[in-house]
Formats: structure tokens, sequence, C-alpha cells
């Protein structure tokens, strides 16, 4: 067994061996998809920072290549903390990323990422700072608003929510989000919603004009999301015509709404 292999295995007897079923579906109500965990879901427990550390260090040899290895092993397990643990790994790699380091670690949501939570905390802690740093650019994700998986598409304008706190050009972004604007997954819907209500929020012509582009074809889910901060008067020119229920209205979920560990 490789090394990478072994501290898969070392990771999940911990958690097994460690296991509160009683806390395992403490943050189920927020997972619609469904919700599977150990019930280690609190910051107070070793494996979030004692355990971290230790494994940090004697698995460092592995290097970023490895960690991303480590996330394909760990993800198919559908266990919430394992696929955590597995983000909270390569945050502390970021300064060895590239745009081939991005690609494998596109192979994460093939291998299982099945929830909002893990791609919004992956999307704020890994892949925005990478572009706001410079070390990666929006292309570098041109090929996840085609992706089977719908949990890498919403990750592209999750992930862009950062360049919005630079001087990156918004219309650049706005006409790199403009492929996926017929998307048909809610999930994904929801996520460009926040990117557009947050862009709005910058620069609030631009992206009212390309909103009205989309007004009378896109998914209304994105309008819901993306007007919510705008004056009632503002939200009515977005309106569709009396009558068109192609969306309906759900629960929100974004990643205020769960523990970051």
């Amino acid at each position: 067994m490789d090394r990478v292999s072994t501290l898969a295995a070392e990771i999940r007897a911990y958690c097994a061996a460690h296991a509160d079923a009683k806390l395992a579906g403490k943050w189920a109500r927020y997972f619609t998809e469904g919700y599977d965990a150990w019930g280690l879901l609190d910051k107070n427990d070793p494996f979030w920072n004692q355990k971290q550390q230790e494994w940090l260090e004697r698995y460092a040899e592995i290097g970023l290549r490895g960690f991303l290895k480590l996330g394909v092993l760990l993800f198919p397990s559908g266990k919430y903390e394992e696929g955590s643990l597995a983000i909270r790994f390569v945050k502390q790699q970021l300064d060895r990323f590239d745009a081939e380091s991005i690609g494998s670690l596109g192979k994460w949501f093939e291998a299982g990422i099945g929830n909002w939570a893990h791609t919004d905390v992956l999307c704020g802690e890994v892949i925005a700072p990478l572009l706001t740093s410079g070390r990666i650019e929006p292309q570098a994700l041109a090929s996840w608003r085609e992706s089977p998986h719908k949990y890498q598409r919403r990750a592209v304008p999750v992930a862009l929510l950062g360049l919005l706190k630079t001087d990156f050009p918004l219309a650049s972004l706005l006409e790199f989000v403009r492929p996926m604007m017929m998307d048909g997954e809610r999930v994904v819907q929801q996520g460009l919603g926040w990117f557009l209500r947050e862009a709005w929020k910058k620069q609030a012509k631009p992206v009212e004009a390309f909103l009205l582009e989309w007004k009378d074809t896109a998914p209304r889910v994105i309008f819901q999301y993306a007007t919510e901060k705008m004056p009632p008067a503002a939200r009515l020119r977005f309106r569709r015509k009396r009558g068109d229920r192609r969306d309906v209205p759900g629960k929100r979920g974004d990643i205020r709404d769960v523990p970051r560990f």
C-alpha cells in the first residue's frame, strides 16, 4: 500500500473508531441531497486540530500531488468529515498550485463531491484564493462549465465570487458565466444567482443589463437570488410574464449555513 492509501485508511479508521451517532445527523437539515457523517463535526474534536496537524507532518512528503490523490480516495465514501479533511489538507498547499493541479482537483467531483457545502468551502478556501492571487486564471475553470457533475458546474460562479473583491474586469466575468445561464440544475442556478447578486452590489448597471438579456429564458431561480437585494421596484423589471411557473422557489443553501471546519 502506498503512502497516500495508507493515510486514507488511517483517516477512515480514526473516524470509525470515534464516530458519534448522536452528532452524525446534526446538520442533515441543511442538505436536501442527503447527508452522511461520522459525527465528528465538533471543533473541539481532535480530528480537526491535533490529528490534522499530525497527519500533515507525518505525511508531508506526499506533497500537493499526494493530497490531491487523497481526495480522490476519501470523497467516494460520502462521509462528510473525510471530504472536509481533504479540503483542509490542500488548503495548506496553495503556494504549490498551478493550472495542472486544478485539473487534478476537478477529479474530486467525479470521485464523489455530492453537496453544496463541500463545493462552496472548496471554492471559498482554495479556488477563490488561487484566482485572486493570480496563480490561476478563470480559464482554468472553463471546462468545468460543461462538466457532467452539477457541483463542479456550481463551483464556477461560486469560485468567481473571490474575483469580485479585486479589480478583475466584471464584463469578463459576466461573459465567462454566460454559457451557464440555461443550466437545468437548481444548485447551479443558485450559485449563478449568488454570483450575480454580489456582482450587482459592485456594479449594478452591467449586471442589470446582463440579467435583462435573460429575463424571459433563463431559470427563475437565478433571478430570485440575483435580485433579492434590489429595491422592490427594481426587481419588477426582471419579473417574467404572469403564469410562467417553470421554477418553484426552494430552501436556500449556501456556505453561511453550516460550520466551516
